[in-house]
């Protein structure tokens, strides 16, 4: 196996053809990123009529999109009464409506358009690894409950029976959620958007904007773009240091195993959930169409910390599956998260008729999704109503370095110990 393999690559299908930019051109709208909310944006513009131009460095879902654990997850990480907290009564209870149906918007494109990337809508399960975080979901299923949303809280019995392991207490089960091959997904916007009219240029990074009172000037290595409006949507995956002091860089990893034969699957995840858990240094486990188990945990796949987290991956998927024969990784990845210090997503006004979208602190795929619809409703309008959160100007957070490094540092002595009993898995 390669220091990276990621498997999304490998079971995504045929690239995206988007050649470079080529030239000096002029569009309603600039697009700035590949990822769930690029492309999302790009196609509901599209599909409204306007003339945009999608810009990615890399190739469409090379950053956060196309490395996530593809969990379609209602709300936010952040409990939604946290969440009111943070913004306020009126603004909180907006993003949870928003977000609460980010699932809908998510399964219903993949249907409308026909996008294949093995979706299955049978519910996520929030596993708690002891007592303390199942406490912790009675405290959040009460919050959705008085939000009517369709949760139910199982105890450790129930939870054994779905899961096909018996490290937990109990879990949070919410029925409006699923799984997704998340770079199948934003590669299918991406089509989609095509289709209707944008243009999309791979391989074409950002290297300059500016605005000359009437207009902005995106530059590139291979041309400019022209355009009335400017949507950047680098999230996490920002190139210029100055933006990316707005928010710290978390890295997440997954490491996959080769499809599970029908007699070794037995009664893991029979129904196809996927699972995250209430640990502080988070992880994550699931399977993909062809019966891959997937574990993923906080913690960059580089240097020293390189081995570790492997390590531990191993003795976690042990953990979680005693039963199971050993099994070797044949694909390891990870990839960054824009972490705020409230876990609340931003928009920020970066200039005239100008916007940044970042910060979803590892919930990218729903909110990806719902904010690029939002953008794109906000281009067309200049409303910016139209947004899930107000829109504020750009503000940096403080130490983002340092709370980067706590972060891995902590992942790292998590995961040299952990995972070596049923009750310690986390």
């Amino acid at each position: 196996m390669s220091r990276e393999s990621n498997l999304w690559r490998h079971t995504a299908g045929a690239p995206i053809e988007a050649p470079a930019l080529a030239g000096d051109v002029t569009a309603d709208v600039a697009v700035i990123g590949g990822g769930f909310t690029g492309c999302s944006a790009a196609l509901h513009l599209a599909e409204s009529g306007a003339d945009v131009r999608l810009l990615e460095a890399e190739t469409v879902g090379h950053g956060g999109s196309g490395r996530n654990a593809g969990l379609v997850n209602a709300g936010l990480w952040l409990p939604p009464d946290d969440v009111e907290a943070a913004l306020g009564r009126a603004a909180g209870e907006k993003l949870n409506r928003a977000l609460a149906g980010a699932p809908d918007a998510v399964f219903g494109l993949i249907e409308r358009l026909g996008i294949d990337c093995e979706a299955t809508r049978n519910g996520t399960l929030h596993c708690a690894p002891d007592a303390g975080g199942l406490a912790d979901l009675r405290r959040r299923h009460a919050q959705h409950l008085a939000r009517g949303a369709p949760v139910e809280l199982l105890d450790a019995g129930e939870t054994a029976r779905r899961t096909g392991t018996q490290c937990h207490h109990g879990a949070l089960l919410d029925r409006r959620a699923g799984t997704i091959q998340p770079l199948a997904y934003v590669r299918g916007l991406a089509r989609a958007a095509g289709a209707a009219g944008a243009r999309l240029h791979e391989a074409s990074p950002v290297t300059a904007a500016s605005h000359d009172g009437t207009a902005w000037t995106v530059t590139t290595p291979g041309g400019r773009v022209t355009a009335r409006v400017l949507i950047q949507a680098t999230n996490a995956y920002e190139r210029r240091a100055a933006a990316m002091a707005t928010y710290t860089a978390v890295y997440y990893f997954q490491c996959a195993t080769a499809p599970l034969s029908d007699n070794l699957r037995g009664g893991i995840l029979a129904n196809g959930e996927g699972c995250w858990d209430t640990a502080m240094v988070m992880s994550s486990f699931r399977l993909d169409a062809a019966g891959r188990l997937i574990v993923g945990g906080i913690g960059e796949l580089d240097g020293w910390g390189d081995g570790i987290h492997r390590r531990w991956a191993r003795r976690k998927l042990r953990a979680l599956f005693p039963g199971l024969p050993e099994q070797a990784f044949e694909h390891a990845w990870c990839g960054r998260i824009a972490m705020t210090a409230d876990h609340v997503p931003r928009v920020a006004a970066i200039g005239p008729d100008a916007i940044g979208i970042y910060g979803y602190s590892g919930r990218g795929i729903g909110p990806g999704t719902v904010f690029g619809r939002a953008a794109a409703a906000w281009a067309a309008s200049g409303d910016v109503d139209a947004f899930p959160v107000p829109v504020m100007p750009m503000r940096r957070e403080p130490l983002t370095r340092l709370k980067r490094l706590y972060v891995e540092v902590g992942a790292r002595l998590v995961h040299a110990v952990g995972g070596r009993t049923a009750r310690n898995a986390g």
